[in-house]
């Protein structure tokens, strides 16, 4: 199961020359890198992102990842929650997330 993160592009470009990441600033204040599944990713990125241009969406193979752990969050969803950082060998693919107005356009069909 493919999950997804949402980056500015200097974090995404970090994680490309570094490697790895921990995340964005959320992420190191709550300990762990944030997902969101095909389902809640459209929400995420208007929740916390609505407006903000030069984004993009990485895939991650879920099943690769023994250190993701399935929480409660918005009304109670479980997301998925990466415990280690973030490495550039867990990315299946990244694409750019452009902005309309306040509202991203999701690369075709993707979710």
């Amino acid at each position: 199961m493919l999950i997804y993160k949402i980056f500015r592009e200097n974090e995404w470009l970090a994680l490309q020359t570094q490697g790895e990441t921990l995340g964005a600033p959320i992420d190191l204040a709550d300990g762990y890198v944030h997902f969101s599944t095909s389902e809640q990713a459209r929400e995420t990125a208007s929740k916390y992102f609505a407006g903000v241009d030069g984004l993009m969406l990485l895939a991650v193979e879920a099943e690769n990842c023994a250190e993701i752990k399935w929480e409660p969050s918005r009304g109670g969803a479980l997301f998925p929650h990466l415990y280690r950082a973030l490495t550039m060998e867990d990315v299946i693919w990244a694409k750019p997330l452009p902005c309309e107005g306040d509202t991203h356009v999701f690369p075709d069909g993707v979710l």
